[in-house]
């Protein structure tokens, strides 16, 4: 991945995050719960390339200098639109909500990682057979448990936030 594509990628999750937050109604405290856990995320995905890389699952193209490192960190972080998304799931459907959403997210994450080195070889490819699959699975739930629980550490439990307690009403 270029430096050019890893700006091309910020702008646009920038504007994700900025129409994710205004169709949620999102507070200031909870995009910044947003943005804390999926940049607690980008640390463990930097973590876990290298390590993917030594157990022979993938090789990714990185460029491991720290300007081109703080890049894909901001754009690790800048998908912190999915946590204000996985909070309203909670709000909503609690914690068998957030379930089925990292199911679904173990299920898909492949789908999507494999088509995104199928489009841009150049970035890298997975080694052969069930392995990645499953670690790109794990590795989906994984940050999606520490990036929702970053999040409810920075911005409190869904069921107490301002918006639920006005539809549920007083109890």
């Amino acid at each position: 991945m270029t430096p050019q594509q890893l700006y091309l990628f910020n702008g646009l999750y920038l504007v994700i995050l900025a129409a994710v937050a205004v169709l949620t109604r999102a507070t200031p405290r909870r995009i910044g719960g947003a943005l804390a856990g999926a940049g607690a995320d980008g640390v463990v995905a930097l973590g876990t390339i290298p390590l993917g890389e030594r157990a022979g699952l993938w090789h990714i193209a990185i460029t491991w200098e720290p300007y081109y490192l703080l890049l894909l960190w901001i754009d690790f972080t800048l998908t912190g639109f999915v946590f204000l998304v996985t909070w309203r799931i909670a709000r909503r459907f609690g914690a068998r909500g957030l379930a089925v959403t990292l199911v679904l997210a173990a299920a898909l994450g492949p789908v999507r990682e494999y088509r995104y080195m199928a489009r841009f070889p150049e970035w890298g490819a997975y080694a052969p057979g069930i392995a990645p699959v499953l670690a790109i699975s794990r590795g989906y739930v994984v940050l999606g448990v520490i990036g929702h629980g970053v999040m409810r550490l920075a911005a409190g439990p869904a069921a107490e936030d301002r918006l639920a307690q006005r539809l549920r009403g007083p109890r």
